[in-house]
């Protein structure tokens, strides 16, 4: 029954929210309304999930999950919290499957492109900013970055590897 009871708290927690920090003070009642956590231990749920790489809800759902009911509890709450939006991208991709052709639907996503575009763009003039410190290029990271991107291009790297590379070569490099 708490299987039960935990896959629907959080999807009524998925549903309800828009993701990020909306979900905290959802997750905080719905879990103080069956006595399943204190504040303070929510608190610390949403400083680990915070930590950790994903989704703040998903990281949330599966650490709250498992507090409460181990491990089965922790797929439980992870897939509560994740229904609504796979629900969503299920039917959104059977409409476009559907739609497709349709003169409507291909202009929208030619429409769509240039904007994702921007919004890489954005990020990477954003984080462009480590490279340069009080109007002076930062070569020993410019440097490190190309290297790097060649590495992973090269040996095909996974991000933690990459990241490891960076770490070894800002070490060795002094940055």
């Amino acid at each position: 029954m708490i299987f039960l009871r935990l896959y629907l708290s959080f999807l009524k927690i998925g549903f309800s929210s828009f993701g990020g920090m909306t979900m905290i003070p959802i997750i905080n009642d719905e879990v103080l309304r069956y006595g399943w956590m204190t504040s303070a231990q929510v608190m610390d749920i949403v400083a680990i999930a915070e930590m950790t790489p994903g989704s703040l809800g998903i990281n949330c759902a599966t650490f709250a999950g498992m507090q409460i009911a181990g491990l089965l509890g922790a797929l439980c709450a992870t897939l509560g919290v994740m229904t609504p939006s796979l629900t969503l991208c299920l039917a959104a991709a059977v409409c476009i499957e559907r739609l497709k052709g349709n003169r409507w639907l291909e202009a929208a996503l030619k429409a769509v492109r240039p904007v994702s575009f921007g919004m890489l763009l954005s990020v990477v003039i954003t984080m462009s900013a480590v490279f340069v410190d009080q109007s002076h290029i930062m070569w020993n990271r410019v440097l490190i970055s190309a290297m790097v991107l060649a590495a992973m291009k090269k040996w095909s790297l996974s991000a933690p590897k990459a990241i490891v590379l960076a770490v070894v070569l800002g070490l060795v490099m002094g940055v």
